[in-house]
């Protein structure tokens, strides 16, 4: 049976929040994301890209192309809030979905056709989110999720769009490579260096030369360029919390130690979080002495996935935390409060620097693996407990951050 795979992307999915809840926005340059000269655009209207703004530019220069745009701060619950509206329409009409991030979602639709058509199913769906919610939304239909997402892209906003099977090479072909999901900054600038700038150019090279200059994930990439995708639709379910522990063989009471697992346990969980585009707006570190006697400790912060942020409350934490000067025998972060968000850092306070930090950092995570990449101050630890905590599996390479 062939695939129906349907993409449904809410359009400029913060912005329109906002002008939902306050319609003199609408029709206005309007820029979402952090106050500061050197905060970074987390979203933007349609009228401010006119300009050439978009998402992570730095606000200071969006301000510049787009000196007359009404910069708003966020405002993430009311954003969690909408997505959790759209969330329930399509649970209630779908066979399949899946949630991908706070504002995009796949349904598998196949065998639709016997019926009533996956198409003009989909535009009724919609219609009728468009309808209940007041947001727009794009949809388009293929048979893989890669093709369905690069569509949504391309006609938005708005789309209504369907990828005819056999069809795929013909509408990849003539884009950007940049187009692909999943190609970044690092990988597309490598690209452009050797002359490769089309999904059709990418798509006639050698797999062996690909999988030579970008490893395991050069079969992903020469994938993606046949637009071929048998990823499935994975059913939606909402993970609660994402966490990590570690039980020593011999209890301590050595804090520098402690600490340093603490920052890997970190690294380790914040990747997470961006590897699955997920915020997290609370953090609960635990500790259990060698009594057996188990403390926690949480704090509510605004929403986030970077490492420094995380890092620095995990250690307030901790120090209000260990106050009995026994021996410990488990350590533990938890980060709860988990909403979808596709930035990968703190929507509205990181920096041009950290942004450009981060993604440098998880090319290279998600390229080499986690554990390829570690701070210095967390070597020496991992030396002595890398078997007790079971988080790093690998050799640890010479790629540190100081």
């Amino acid at each position: 049976m062939e695939r129906n795979i349907i993409h449904l992307d809410l359009d400029a999915f913060f912005v329109a929040v906002e002008i939902k809840k306050e319609s003199r926005l609408k029709g206005i340059p309007l820029i979402v994301g952090g106050q500061s000269r050197r905060g970074v655009v987390a979203a933007c209207s349609y009228e401010a890209r006119k300009f050439g703004v978009h998402s992570a530019m730095p606000m200071y220069l969006a301000l510049q192309l787009c000196p007359d745009a009404k910069v708003i701060s966020g405002d993430m619950e009311a954003y969690s809030q909408n997505s959790h509206l759209v969330t329930e329409i399509i649970a209630d009409q779908s066979p399949l979905f899946e949630k991908a991030s706070i504002d995009e979602f796949y349904i598998d639709a196949s065998g639709m056709d016997k019926f009533f058509g996956a198409f003009k199913w989909s535009v009724g769906l919609q219609k009728k989110i468009e309808k209940e919610t007041g947001l727009p939304i794009s949809m388009a239909l293929s048979v893989n999720k890669l093709i369905s997402k690069v569509a949504t892209g391309e006609f938005k906003p708005k789309a209504q769009k369907q990828i005819p099977a056999g069809d795929e090479h013909s509408f990849l072909d003539p884009l950007s490579i940049e187009k692909i999901p999943m190609v970044g900054k690092q990988t597309s600038s490598f690209l452009f260096d050797m002359g490769v700038r089309t999904v059709k150019t990418l798509r006639e090279m050698p797999l062996p030369f690909l999988i030579s200059a970008f490893g395991k994930n050069g079969i992903s990439l020469w994938n993606k360029a046949q637009g071929i995708d048998d990823s499935p639709v994975v059913p939606y379910s909402e993970q609660k919390s994402i966490s990590t522990e570690s039980t020593f063989e011999s209890d301590t009471i050595d804090v520098k130690r402690l600490k340093s697992i603490l920052i890997a346990m970190v690294e380790k969980v914040a990747f997470q979080l961006r590897e699955q585009k997920k915020l997290v707006s609370c953090v609960t570190v635990k500790i259990r002495y060698s009594n057996f006697d188990t403390e926690t400790k949480q704090i509510h912060i605004p929403y986030t996935s970077s490492d420094h942020v995380i890092l620095r409350v995990v250690q307030e934490l901790f120090d209000k935390l260990y106050n009995r000067r026994m021996l410990i025998r488990l350590v533990g972060v938890r980060l709860s409060s988990l909403v979808h968000g596709n930035q990968q850092i703190s929507l509205f306070d990181d920096t041009e620097e950290d942004i450009n930090l981060y993604e440098a950092m998880d090319f290279i995570k998600h390229k080499h693996g986690v554990d390829k990449l570690i701070r210095a101050t967390t070597l020496d630890v991992n030396k002595r407990v890398r078997m007790e905590m079971n988080l790093f599996k690998g050799k640890v390479t010479k790629n540190l951050i100081n």
